[in-house]
């Protein structure tokens, strides 16, 4: 509950408690100061609510020590339930006021009536200090779950750096040897992603646009090491570039579509699509399936589980992913829908 709201709640309780003592009151019978000495009640109760929601239900009852908690609150409420009995008996002949009753019967009722509210504000005090203890340690909880969250974020981001780096200055280490020229304007490429990968990647989201144009930087750069028979396409369709997502969402899907997707002697294909809405985003790969051998170990990396992983944390329940080879086996298809 907002602190401002339970305040008011607590004010408008104690100002109604207070003031109660004047329905009692009829005609031009008022007095204040035994207006004064009737609000003891009211204020009895402000003690045993208080002292049990501040100290007593913390101190004993949350902590598990229940029986010194009731025994404390037993000995409290039956003197203060008495005390104030023959208090308002003082008030009562101080002022003239006859009661209807007066026998031992009468004071053993008054007493137990006494007793009876001062437990029930006594009770209700520490159910509210439960739920409070219980409210703190659920946030308390939801802040570590989160920093937790994001702490394995940052450590499956920081898993694709090497992994990306190694595959592209392979590549830029192939072209040195034979086109310099292209080898600078790759190295070029390669600075504004690693900008993207510094600091970009740090953020919990980045604009789609930026996004876009690293996969396009890593497109460009893989293209250096492959063959005429490879096509490549990269499709946009974006409506607000502006919208976000989260860093390096898509980009080991590609890096795993360029390593199953690419063969050295037949024709092969890599198709990227990313289509937008400011509503949702679908990232689709589709490329030819030549699956890597077991003893190649070329390109190992983060994998799909982690793949995965990083969905579940950066979209939970607000993604869904369909992968797998069509029925002949020859083309992989890896679809992400995302729900902004």
């Amino acid at each position: 509950m907002n602190k401002h709201l339970a305040g008011l709640c607590h004010l408008a309780l104690w100002a109604f408690m207070f003031l109660s003592p004047l329905t009692y009151w009829r005609g031009t019978g008022f007095k204040f100061p035994q207006y004064l000495m009737y609000c003891l009640q009211p204020a009895m109760l402000m003690f045993i609510f208080y002292l049990n929601y501040l100290y007593l239900a913390p101190k004993f009852f949350v902590s598990g020590k229940h029986r010194y908690d009731l025994l404390i609150n037993v000995v409290l409420i039956t003197t203060l339930g008495v005390s104030l009995h023959y208090w308002n008996d003082y008030a009562n002949e101080l002022y003239g006021v006859h009661q209807r009753f007066d026998d031992a019967i009468n004071d053993v009722t008054n007493i137990l009536r006494d007793c009876l509210n001062l437990a029930i504000f006594a009770a209700g005090s520490t159910a509210l200090a439960l739920a409070r203890k219980w409210s703190t340690a659920n946030q308390q909880l939801k802040e570590s779950e989160a920093a937790r969250t994001q702490a394995e974020l940052y450590n499956l981001r920081s898993q694709i750096n090497p992994h990306f780096l190694l595959n592209t200055l392979n590549n830029i280490y192939a072209l040195t040897a034979i086109d310099q020229t292209r080898a600078q304007d790759a190295i070029q490429q390669l600075s504004k992603m690693l900008r993207h990968l510094l600091y970009d990647n740090q953020e919990r989201e980045v604009s789609l646009a930026d996004e876009m144009l690293f996969i396009e930087n890593y497109i460009s750069l893989m293209k250096i090491r492959l063959s005429q028979n490879v096509e490549v396409k990269f499709n946009r369709q974006v409506t607000l570039p502006g919208i976000k997502v989260a860093p390096l969402i898509f980009i080991s899907l590609i890096e795993n579509a360029f390593k199953h997707g690419v063969s050295p002697v037949e024709p092969s294909f890599v198709h990227i699509s990313i289509t937008a809405t400011e509503h949702d985003i679908t990232c689709k790969i589709e490329n030819s399936n030549h699956p890597k051998s077991i003893d190649d170990r070329s390109g190992h990396g983060i994998g799909l589980n982690q793949v995965q992983r990083r969905l579940d944390l950066a979209y939970p329940n607000r993604y869904t992913w369909e992968k797998g080879p069509n029925k002949e086996g020859n083309i992989y298809t890896s679809t992400i829908h995302i729900d902004l």
